[in-house]
């Protein structure tokens, strides 16, 4: 076996396909063949946190060589036993191809190769319920150079020196907010961990929890003696529950092996951490709202100042951070502030985390230098549009974020790049769309979500997100009016300049950002009632069925949801028109291409003629 290890990705995408049988196989087979006996076993499968392209997966990486094998099936783990780990050679038929040719080494891949990982830096490399492991990677290092060698102000002066600002909204400068906390007068002060990652698609603090908890401790314990606190909360919610469990075990081991609790390291401070878990409101992602929740109470949000540097949690000094702005700083411990700011742009330093989806090839985790354009990552990391299709926009900073087109892909990605194009970089959802998008759509699905999630106690949150909704809805269904695109944007600016906290401040985004950037789709919803992208069935030309080509194989019949379609087997089909919503199934399915929309149709014949 020459000491090799299996490391399954364990993350919620890979478990959903299949991750937990392929590991239990490998386990099998190992033993069936007398490789290993019942308690090595356990050394040599591991399960590790998401390793990042999550349409790869199931995935294992087989170590010492990071050998890369993805969109494995069961079948496929007795053939990597007896070729890999009992002969020594890597199966090449198993591997990814990438640009003509198999990508053996994990590093390797695309999707890897033009990453910078610093939070994420661990995992894919160890398992997260081994303190070995993560000692192994210089765990628990920062803590013990903090402890022996410096004074709180020297770590707090040495986060403000690398740059790091928050990674989870607007980018506060992390040095300056550890810094009110520490000179803030009290006796007891907080350290809180936001985990209530609440973004569509978003999944970057839950993946750092689930594959390298050990690191969220470590930081935490470290903000804790910068700041003078001695208690720490990790509010995390509830739809983790592997997380948590991860967590929870890391927080048993840490304590059991003196990195955590009374007197740490044999040192005179003293830090502990309990876990809160959230219900699940978006709006508790805001600080003030989070802080409530911790406290017992409805989460809803304070009007600011005091901040909870001042008066946080229980009245309390109270330094919030997210999982990803922690994770940073054991680095920055480890190898200095001057080693962080040497990366990414003048004012952004370091990396940021995206969890990337939509309608591109390589979706997951990734974590890329500050800096680095959306071309990049959306093409040359994540591998483009799938299709030969065009990309059209891509929506980044979640439901509060905002729409870029096109024409910005060479922008760079930092918090005042993308603020001028009328996003942000928020916690770090991004979502690629291609041509097929409707924008409008895009803007009413973003607001529904926000609006839904609004805890209701400001007007102009509660009732202004719900009348532009409104609006929005009237327009995709055909019913928009003129000065309807004017109103949407009064009331967006009205909403942001008077909404009490984050959430409002920022629902009217995505409204904002596409109007700007795609005021045409607007216009044509309105005044020629059609949606461009075809994506608003209200809005939408009905299929028909050529007879010509028609074979009667009744495919399309079966996948209609509103049984538009008519026709016996082996006869010609027919789409009542007034029945079909324009969902287009019926043209996915028809195998000899005999079904097509009108408006296409239409408009393909007169471009051939």
């Amino acid at each position: 076996m020459d000491n090799r290890e299996v490391l399954i990705c364990s993350g919620t995408g890979c478990l959903s396909s299949g991750a937990e049988e392929i590991e239990a196989r490998f386990r099998e087979e190992l033993k069936n063949k007398n490789l290993v006996d019942d308690i090595s076993v356990k050394k040599v499968v591991k399960k590790t946190g998401c390793v990042g392209p999550c349409s790869l997966g199931p995935i294992a990486i087989v170590k010492p060589e990071k050998t890369f094998y993805g969109k494995l099936d069961i079948e496929d783990v007795p053939v990597i036993v007896k070729e890999h780990l009992q002969e020594g050679k890597i199966v090449q038929e198993l591997l990814i191809e990438e640009d003509g040719k198999k990508v053996e080494e994990y590093t390797d891949l695309n999707f890897i190769k033009g990453q910078k990982q610093i939070a994420l830096k661990n995992i894919g490399e160890i398992d997260p319920s081994s303190i070995e492991d993560y000692l192994a990677q210089d765990g628990y290092q920062a803590l013990e150079k903090v402890l022996t060698e410096m004074m709180g102000e020297q770590v707090i002066q040495e986060i403000k020196d690398s740059g790091l600002r928050g990674r989870g909204g607007a980018g506060y400068p992390t040095g300056l907010k550890w810094e009110f906390t520490a000179n803030a007068e009290s006796d007891e002060k907080y350290v809180i961990c936001n985990a209530d990652e609440g973004d569509p698609g978003a999944f970057m603090d839950r993946s750092i929890i689930e594959g390298d908890p050990h690191k969220v401790i470590e930081s935490m314990t470290i903000t804790g003696y910068a700041v003078g606190a001695e208690r720490g909360y990790v509010y995390v919610r509830a739809e983790y529950p592997l997380a948590i469990e991860n967590l929870g075990s890391a927080l048993e081991t840490a304590r059991q092996e003196g990195y955590l609790g009374e007197n740490i390291l044999e040192s005179d401070f003293s830090f502990d951490i309990e876990i809160r878990v959230g219900a699940g409101a978006f709006v508790c992602g805001e600080e003030t709202a989070l802080i409530k929740s911790i406290e017992g109470e409805r989460g809803m949000p304070n009007p600011k100042p005091p901040y909870p540097a001042a008066k946080g949690l229980w009245g309390q000094p109270t330094v919030i951070n997210n999982v990803e702005t922690l994770s940073c700083v054991p680095e920055i411990i480890n190898l200095g502030s001057s080693w962080f700011a040497g990366i990414g742009t003048e004012s952004s330093k370091g990396s940021k985390v995206f969890a990337v989806a939509g309608d591109v090839r390589g979706t997951g985790l990734i974590e890329v230098p500050m800096g680095i354009t959306i071309r990049e990552v959306i093409f040359d990391v994540a591998g483009g549009i799938p299709d030969n299709k065009e990309f059209k926009a891509v929506q980044i900073g979640g439901p509060s974020g905002g729409t870029i087109p096109a024409q910005y892909l060479d922008l760079e990605i930092d918090y005042e790049s993308l603020d001028e194009a009328g996003a942000i970089m928020g916690s770090g959802g991004l979502v690629v769309m291609d041509e097929d998008n409707c924008m409008v759509d895009v803007a009413r699905f973003f607001l529904d979500f926000t609006q839904d999630e609004s805890c209701g106690k400001c007007p102009p949150c509660r009732i202004g997100t719900k009348r532009m909704l409104e609006i929005l809805e009237r327009i995709t269904s055909g019913e928009g009016e003129a000065g309807d695109i004017e109103l949407l944007e009064e009331l967006g600016e009205k909403i942001i300049e008077t909404s009490l906290c984050g959430l409002g401040q920022t629902a009217p985004n995505p409204v904002l950002s596409t109007i700007r950037f795609f005021r045409d789709e607007y216009e044509a919803h309105i005044n020629d009632k059609t949606c461009p992208a075809g994506r608003c069935t209200s809005l939408a030309e009905p299929y028909v069925i050529d007879p010509e080509l028609c074979i009667g194989c009744t495919q399309c019949v079966d996948v209609c949801p509103v049984d538009a379609i008519s026709g016996e087997k082996k006869e010609v089909h027919v789409i009542a028109e007034d029945i079909c919503i324009s969902c287009g199934a019926c043209e996915e399915v028809c195998p000899v291409d005999a079904i097509y929309q009108r408006s296409n149709k239409e408009e393909g014949d007169k471009n051939n003629g």
